[in-house]
């Protein structure tokens, strides 16, 4: 099947992102969040983005005028049956996510693929709330969506060869990379990823260095674009802590225990960039 229309439910970060490449590599896109007001901060959002391209000369103004031209905003799960593609990038929370699928199974016709762009949760088990558990795939993009190249995919126990090849086609059409993950605890990215910020973090808190010095390292000596410490920051130190508990839980090895200084940040509402204060105060920079 080749997939030609595509919904994007969320219109953070990385909804805005993912609806951002699609409507530039020629796909009919909704964008869909039920919040007004959020939806059309995210297609203001999309347009600056698309402007700054233009004028770093990235893509042409005609390029950017056309993709802009296939965005249109939908408010309901329920409106996102005449898409081929629904892509789900709401907040990390399964209950969120399952009850999401459950309407867009409902809403959507058989043939119509179903993919979640979680970093953590488990596809098997958000394909079982579905009638369409061959046509449910983990379509993990990273962030900033416009930029990286990578795409994780996740096959759950019942995905389709299918629907695999056509996803993989898809994610070749937007101009991303492909790697295929089976379906367990933080896929590849983040359970290498994870652990490395979870001992930066406990490297801090045991008050082995500074958090400039940890990042420093990892920067110079291992060649990192950035530290594990500036990472999280960047990611969000309440996804952080999330992707660590979803680890812990899955695998039930105690070396993806969250670090205790990583839980306080948190409950202190420094999340990280997005909040203006993490590790670093990101209000001053």
């Amino acid at each position: 099947m080749e997939i030609k229309t595509v919904t994007v439910v969320g219109t953070g970060q990385m909804g805005g992102g993912i609806a951002h490449v699609f409507a530039l590599s020629g796909f009919q896109v909704c964008i869909l969040d039920q919040n007004k007001e959020l939806l059309q901060r995210a297609l203001d959002e999309i347009g600056r983005n698309m402007d700054r391209q233009a004028r770093k000369n990235v893509i042409t103004p005609e390029a950017k005028d056309a993709a802009l031209a296939r965005l249109r905003p939908l408010s309901s799960p329920e409106d996102a049956g005449g898409s081929q593609l629904v892509v789900e990038a709401v907040p990390e929370r399964f209950e969120l996510k399952a009850d999401l699928f459950a309407r867009l199974d409902a809403a959507c016709p058989p043939e119509t693929i179903l993919a979640s762009n979680t970093s953590s949760l488990p596809i098997t088990r958000l394909a079982a709330v579905t009638k369409r558990p061959a046509k449910v795939i983990g379509m993990h993009f990273m962030n900033p969506v416009p930029v990286m190249k990578l795409v994780e995919l996740i096959r759950g126990v019942e995905t389709s060869d299918e629907t695999f090849d056509t996803v993989r086609a898809m994610a070749e059409k937007l101009g991303k990379t492909p790697v295929c993950s089976q379906d367990y605890p933080g896929f590849i990215s983040n359970r290498v990823l994870m652990p490395m910020i979870n001992e930066a973090c406990f490297a801090l808190m045991e008050g082995v260095a500074s958090k400039e010095d940890i990042d420093t390292v990892m920067k110079l000596g291992m060649n990192h674009p950035m530290g594990p410490l500036t990472l999280a920051d960047f990611i969000g130190l309440d996804t952080c802590l999330s992707i660590l508990e979803v680890l812990h839980d899955g695998l039930g090895d105690p070396k993806y225990r969250p670090c205790p200084l990583l839980r306080k940040m948190v409950e202190a509402g420094r999340l990280g960039r997005k909040a203006g204060r993490g590790f670093y105060d990101w209000g001053k920079k």
